[in-house]
């Protein structure tokens, strides 16, 4: 969490306040500096807190993009770079005049980036567990694990691609729960929507993918994509941090039908709980076999 429907909503609001707007000043709170002192890494990755600064202080915003996870800001200081942000578990961007302006008091004490734009606004990205990360790059190929990521499940081949890998010998006796929240074979689908596809179409998160039919299978990946998009459209899911550059929480959770449930919203049965991918899988034993 957050997964490509949340993600997916933050790069929609943060692109319209943003393209076009130069970045005036930097600042870097005392936690990221400290990391670094310490030999540690919090949030900024392989450069210095004042490199961090120098680099994007002046640069103007291009574009503003997602992929799968991640949310990409391409910069332009002399040539053209990316900043290339991923949110960890509670990383969450804020548009405003000022920080007091951010809307809760557990997000404003957790400011490490400010970014003031040339229309006098902030750009503050808040961390409260400090998982995000936050990438200078002069070309996606620096970072070599973006590379791997799996085509955009919404885009032509994601469903050629994600067919070849379940099925390949490395993947076809793994479970499909694991399967699925592999962003090598579908990018941007989670723990959430991983629990809420396999039990719109009652299929056990543990079963291997070679016991799967291949019409099953495409049904689906069919129905990830379809819960994807509706996550989009209701603003993804508040779990517990997630909130827009405005705020806001989004709705998606009011709609599971098992994520985080006791009780099958089908027949009633009590969930259950295993451990897949080192994330807790919840189904029902009844409907989903």
């Amino acid at each position: 969490m957050p997964e490509l429907p949340e993600v997916e909503g933050v790069v929609r609001q943060i692109r319209p306040v943003s393209i076009g707007k130069k970045i005036e000043a930097v600042a870097v709170s005392d936690v990221i500096r400290l990391s670094k002192e310490n030999g540690k890494e919090a949030i900024i990755k392989r450069i210095e807190a004042d490199g961090f600064i120098e680099r994007l202080t002046g640069a103007q915003i291009v574009q503003v993009e997602r992929r799968s996870k991640y949310i990409y800001f391409t910069l332009r200081k002399d040539n053209e770079f990316l900043l290339v942000n991923h949110l960890g578990m509670s990383g969450a961007w804020f548009y405003v005049d000022q920080l007091q302006s951010i809307p809760e008091d557990k997000f404003r004490r957790h400011v490490h980036i400010v970014f003031t734009l040339s229309d006098g606004n902030l750009l503050a990205f808040s961390d409260i567990r400090r998982f995000g990360e936050m990438r200078v790059l002069q070309q996606e190929g620096d970072f070599p694990p973006l590379l791997l990521m799996a085509p955009e499940p919404f885009h032509e081949g994601a469903l050629e691609h994600f067919l070849a890998l379940a099925e390949s010998p490395k993947y076809k006796n793994k479970a499909i729960k694991e399967i699925i929240m592999d962003g090598q074979i579908i990018s941007g689908c989670g723990n959430i929507y991983a629990t809420e596809a396999l039990f719109k179409m009652k299929i056990h998160p543990k079963r291997a993918a070679s016991r799967i039919s291949r019409k099953r299978k495409v049904e689906l990946f069919e129905s990830i994509v379809a819960i994807l998009q509706e996550s989009i459209r209701a603003g993804g899911s508040t779990i517990s941090d997630y909130r827009d550059i405005n705020g806001e929480s989004g709705s998606m959770q009011n709609r599971f039908g098992m994520y985080g449930k006791k009780q099958c919203a089908d027949c009633g049965t009590e969930t259950k709980t295993l451990k897949i991918g080192g994330r807790a899988s919840v189904y029902c034993p009844t409907c989903q076999k």
